[in-house]
């Protein structure tokens, strides 16, 4: 691609007790659908296994304008009966933002992440820095620096209004690794390295690209 590709990354609590319906949802439905959307390259899902929240999931799209299209704005402002269901019923703590992908190293994707979200836009520099030296371990599949978009130029959606608004962030260092134990090795170093961040470590769940439609 020759310009930044754009991230959404979402990141939630479930209400208890409501686990099998979400996923009945996600799997069911919501990826399939939003996979759909012209300039959805792929969406993975992730589970925490450190840290917070308990949810995690990511889009990739062509262009972060991808996410303020008008085929992409009538999905939100359009839910089926089952994502109204979830929006005002299942999703806690909605922590939603469109970001564009600001630097990408490695070539693969991990079954682990260790994930620093930032309340406030960091030192371009210092990310780069960090994740030029994480991602030359071998124990590293790959990382990204994601950087939000300015929240007030995007619409208010019917979605976000059945979840009662949205948090965001103001970026993201993800570095996916293959093993567990060198996500939360890696976890903890963020810690002391951004102490201001919220780190988190998933585990991958599933994956859909276009060509799995």
């Amino acid at each position: 691609m020759t310009t930044q590709p754009g991230i959404l990354a979402i990141f939630h609590q479930c209400r208890a007790g409501r686990e099998a319906e979400f996923e009945a949802w996600y799997q069911g439905e919501h990826l399939i659908e939003r996979l759909g959307v012209p300039g959805f390259l792929f969406g993975r899902r992730y589970k925490g296994v450190a840290g917070t929240p308990d949810y995690f999931c990511f889009y990739l799209v062509e262009t972060p304008e991808v996410l303020t299209s008008k085929p992409y704005l009538q999905r939100l402002d359009n839910p089926t009966p089952m994502t109204r269901k979830m929006m005002a019923e299942v999703f806690v703590n909605m922590n939603r933002t469109v970001c564009r992908r600001s630097e990408r190293r490695g070539h693969f994707r991990g079954a682990f992440a260790a994930i620093a979200r930032f309340g406030r836009r960091q030192d371009d520099a210092a990310l780069s820095g960090a994740l030029e030296q994480l991602t030359a371990d071998a124990a590293v599949a790959g990382g990204e620096i994601w950087t939000a978009l300015d929240a007030g130029s995007m619409p208010v959606s019917k979605e976000e209004h059945l979840r009662g608004g949205d948090r965001k962030i103001a970026g993201a260092l993800m570095i996916e690794t293959l093993y567990q134990d060198d996500a939360q090795a890696i976890g903890a170093q963020l810690a002391k390295q951004f102490p201001q961040a919220d780190i988190g470590i998933f585990r991958t769940l599933c994956e859909i690209g276009r060509s799995d439609l």
